[in-house]
C-alpha cells in the first residue's frame, strides 16, 4: 500500500511522509481554528498523552466536513501487523485504503488509534487510548454519540468483540473481521479479557453481553491464523440468543478477508444505517 495521500479540492498529490505530517498538522489547526466550511485534508494526525507516553493516531474527516453538523463515527481497530508508534501504518491496511479511494463521498468520521508493539487492544493502556481518542474526536469534530460504529480486523477483530462486550450499548453496530473470542494456540491475551472468564461457553457469554447490537461478521474459510470456527461459533451464539447478526464466509480465502469485506457494496450503508 502506498503512503497516505493528502487530498485537496484543487490538487491530488502524494508527499513524502515527513512533509505530509507537517503540512497536515498546520492545515488541520488552521481549518479547525477558523471553522472553515470546506475541509482541505482528510487524514489528520493527532496526539494523545496517557501517563508519560504520547500516542499518535489519525482521524479521517469527510471532504464536506462542517463543525455545525453532527457526523457518524467509525472506530477502526487494526491488526497485529500495523502495531507501532508512527501513527500512519494503521491507515494503510483495512478500512483506510477503501476510504482513500472514495474520500469525496465518505459520510463519516473515522478514528484510527494505533496499538503499541507487543500489546493487544485488551491491554488497559490500549483500551484507554482507544476510548480517549474516540472521545476527543467526537468532541473536536462534532461526532454523533448515537451513531458510533466499531469494526476491526484480526487482532482488531478480537478487540471489536472485547470492547463491545465490555461496553454494551456504546456502539450502534459492529463488524469484526477474521477475529475471535478464544485466541489461537500459543497466543496469550491479557487475563482481563472478559469473554474468557473461565466460562464453559465463552461464545455464549460474549453473545449475551453484546445483546441486540447489530453485528456483521466476516471470515475466510481457509484462515490459517484465526480459525473460521471462531466466527462460526459467534454467529451461532448470537442467533441462538436472538441477536441481530449477519455472517459472511469467503470460500477459499485465507486470513486476509478484510479486503473483500470492506469492498462489499453494501458494507458501509449497512453499518451507517443503524
Amino acid at each position: 500500500m502506498k503512503d497516505i495521500v493528502i487530498f485537496s479540492s484543487d490538487l491530488n498529490m502524494s508527499f513524502n511522509k515527513v512533509f505530509r505530517v507537517g503540512l497536515f498538522t498546520v492545515i488541520s489547526f488552521l481549518t479547525i481554528s477558523l471553522g472553515c466550511a470546506q475541509q482541505q485534508t482528510q487524514f489528520l494526525t493527532r496526539k494523545i498523552t496517557i501517563g508519560d507516553k504520547v500516542h499518535n493516531y489519525q482521524v479521517f474527516l469527510p471532504l464536506n466536513w462542517k463543525l455545525k453538523k453532527t457526523w457518524p463515527v467509525v472506530l477502526f481497530l487494526h491488526g497485529a501487523g500495523e502495531r507501532g508508534d508512527d501513527g500512519i501504518r494503521q491507515t494503510q491496511e483495512g478500512i483506510g485504503p477503501v476510504i482513500e479511494k472514495v474520500h469525496n463521498d465518505f459520510p463519516a468520521l473515522v478514528i484510527f488509534p494505533q496499538c503499541q508493539r507487543g500489546r493487544w487492544w485488551t491491554h488497559q493502556e490500549m483500551e484507554t487510548l482507544v476510548l480517549q481518542s474516540l472521545e476527543t474526536s467526537i468532541r473536536d469534530f462534532n461526532g454523533d454519540r448515537s451513531k458510533v460504529f466499531l469494526t476491526g480486523m484480526s487482532m482488531g477483530g478480537y478487540g471489536t468483540w472485547y470492547l463491545a462486550a465490555k461496553y454494551p450499548g456504546k456502539f450502534a453496530a459492529l463488524s469484526p473481521i477474521c477475529g475471535g473470542i478464544v485466541p489461537p494456540d500459543g497466543v496469550k491475551i491479557p487475563v482481563d479479557h472478559p469473554p474468557i472468564e473461565k466460562s464453559s461457553n465463552p461464545y455464549r457469554t460474549m453473545a449475551s453481553k453484546i445483546g441486540k447490537t447489530p453485528v456483521w461478521i466476516f471470515h475466510g474459510s481457509e484462515d490459517p491464523i484465526v480459525s473460521v470456527k471462531e466466527s462460526r461459533a459467534m454467529a451461532a451464539a448470537l442467533e441462538a440468543l436472538g441477536g441481530i447478526v449477519k455472517y459472511t464466509e469467503y470460500e477459499g480465502i485465507g486470513h486476509n478477508s478484510w479486503d473483500k469485506a470492506y469492498a462489499e457494496p453494501d458494507f458501509f450503508s449497512w453499518l451507517l444505517s443503524h
